[in-house]
């Protein structure tokens, strides 16, 4: 081959190279080939005049412990051209690089409403750092949970499906919301449970809030309230007095409404009726003593225990018309009673004291003849 054409090959081949190299400017993104690699630094071949190093804090976020847990010499790689020529010929970032695709990425997301899985890196004022797909993220204390989170330390190195908020490229502005997820999977429980959930059902559920009025008990994903008149058959002052929270207990099914997704439960009627156990002691015709303990327009009432009250009609009172209670017996009086109805149903125990006293009557007349019957 002459000289001459050697030249002209030569020349031909520096205008092809010089060509490409004009295709290369700052501030784009190219491919480029891993050539070589250390702990520090990759060398990356985009067809320049020489490899630039790639320092890993440019190769990864967050930032690697090494520039070989990243890449391998052969490796295809996109970087950014941060700047051209200089000692090292230039300035690469295959982390700017991936966060341009990264943010692209992200706003088909957000307009697919998907769902992406996010880093938790530290607690900041307000709310929490993620990492998502390399980009920084941040996470509004109010969109982390449902309800209110005290400490968010809990989070930190734990990975939450969380679906964008807001995207600005420009300002490099990614919010994101796990809140979002929460109440969608909440409403999806919802539609579940009230597809079959009936009035009249037990089922198991955790205790999730007190309030003065009773209290809210998660029974699978949804609230129901049991009121404290519901919280247990003997009186309660204050919801505290007999549950606590996070207490796992069975719970009756009173009364479902789907359209308003409100649930009445009831603690007490997983439970057999106290008066039930105390009226088994008792039968109708027993005659038994105790003490009054209030007056009202339509009689008196007796404790038969502690707990366990009859009524003694005003016409059981006495033998004689009364106009008023007080005119026969007296609160604290003891009086001798007779069982006149036990009424379970309803769980009203009728008492009769002038039935009482005819019987005793009757009993010491039916004696005095049978002492008189044997002289």
């Amino acid at each position: 081959m002459s000289d001459d054409i050697r030249k002209v090959e030569d020349m031909g081949a520096l205008l092809e190279e010089a060509g490409d190299m004009e295709n290369i400017r700052e501030h784009e993104v190219v491919e480029g080939t891993v050539v070589q690699v250390n702990r520090n630094e990759a060398f990356v071949d985009i067809g320049y005049k020489q490899e630039i190093p790639v320092p890993k804090r440019e190769l990864a976020y967050p930032e690697p412990e090494s520039a070989e847990d990243v890449v391998k010499v052969g490796d295809k790689i996109d970087v950014y051209i941060q700047s051209l020529g200089g000692e090292n010929g230039g300035a690469l970032s295959k982390v700017k690089a991936d966060r341009m695709v990264a943010w692209k990425e992200m706003e088909a997301v957000k307009e697919r409403g998907e769902a992406i899985e996010a880093k938790i890196t530290q607690v900041v004022k307000g709310g929490l750092v993620a990492s998502v797909n390399g980009l920084r993220g941040f996470i509004p204390a109010s969109q982390m949970e449902l309800h209110f989170v005290k400490d968010l330390n809990v989070y930190v190195g734990q990975t939450f499906k969380v679906t964008p908020l807001e995207i600005d490229v420009h300002k490099q502005r990614l919010v994101l919301s796990r809140r979002q997820i929460l109440e969608d999977e909440r409403v999806k429980k919802q539609d579940e449970i009230f597809a079959t959930l009936e009035a009249g059902q037990t089922v198991k559920g955790v205790v999730k809030r007190l309030v003065d009025y009773g209290a809210f008990i998660d029974i699978g994903g949804v609230d129901g309230l049991a009121h404290i008149s519901d919280l247990s058959w003997e009186r309660v002052k204050q919801p505290s007095d007999v549950i606590k929270v996070g207490d796992e207990i069975d719970v009756y099914v009173k009364n479902v409404d789907s359209d308003s997704r409100r649930i009445s439960l009831s603690i007490k009627d997983t439970l057999r009726d106290p008066w039930l156990d105390k009226a088994d002691k008792y039968k109708e015709g027993d005659l038994i003593e105790g003490k009054i303990i209030k007056l009202t327009d339509f009689g008196a009432f007796m404790e038969i225990e502690p707990g366990f009250d009859g009524l003694i009609p005003m016409g059981e009172l006495s033998d004689r018309r009364i106009e008023r209670a007080d005119e026969a017996v007296h609160v604290n009086d003891v009086v001798k009673v007779k069982i006149m109805r036990i009424d379970v149903k309803r769980k009203r125990i009728s008492l009769s004291i002038n039935r009482a006293k005819r019987e005793a009557d009757a009993a010491i007349v039916k004696s005095y003849q049978a002492e008189q019957a044997k002289k």
